[in-house]
């Protein structure tokens, strides 16, 4: 299943790292929502993008936006992921039925058994209003994403 720029984001409930359950219908009319979707914890590329968003996430909360990271990785993997990182957002484990969230997203790789390397910005009525799929070894360039992201929040101002 694909989906695209202008479409209603498919409501997931998946729990954090601090066995929390996160709803995206939760954000809505409240905040613009940064899913960032990647493979797995600890794999080189995926470490280096967090600690990107990490450094970033100033900004992001600055753009009125709530980031959300998306892996089949299980909840205790994030949440040891997530201190050794000092990841403070939330980390969703799309664990089980594994990569169910990604593919309503499309961007669940079946053949590899794990997710993607997309970002999907959601905006505050719940429709999709960008989105970038990556290649697995390309870490995202978050300045181009806080651009996406400024304008998303400018058309709901």
């Amino acid at each position: 299943m694909s989906i695209s720029v202008g479409q209603a984001a498919p409501d997931f409930a998946l729990q954090n790292q601090e066995k929390k359950e996160v709803k995206l219908s939760d954000f809505s009319g409240k905040k613009n929502v940064v899913l960032i979707f990647y493979p797995l914890d600890w794999s080189p590329v995926c470490t280096n993008e967090h600690a990107c968003v990490v450094n970033e996430m100033k900004a992001f909360e600055t753009l009125d936006a709530e980031v959300l990271g998306v892996s089949v990785d299980s909840v205790w993997s994030h949440k040891a992921y997530a201190e050794k990182m000092n990841i403070k957002y939330s980390l969703l484990a799309d664990f089980q039925p594994r990569g169910a969230m990604a593919e309503k997203y499309g961007v669940f790789l079946v053949d590899k058994g794990i997710t993607g390397r997309a970002i999907i910005i959601v905006n505050k009525a719940g429709k999709i209003a960008w989105m970038k799929n990556y290649d697995i070894p390309v870490v995202p360039d978050l300045k181009e994403v806080a651009a996406a992201l400024q304008q998303v929040k400018a058309a709901t101002a």
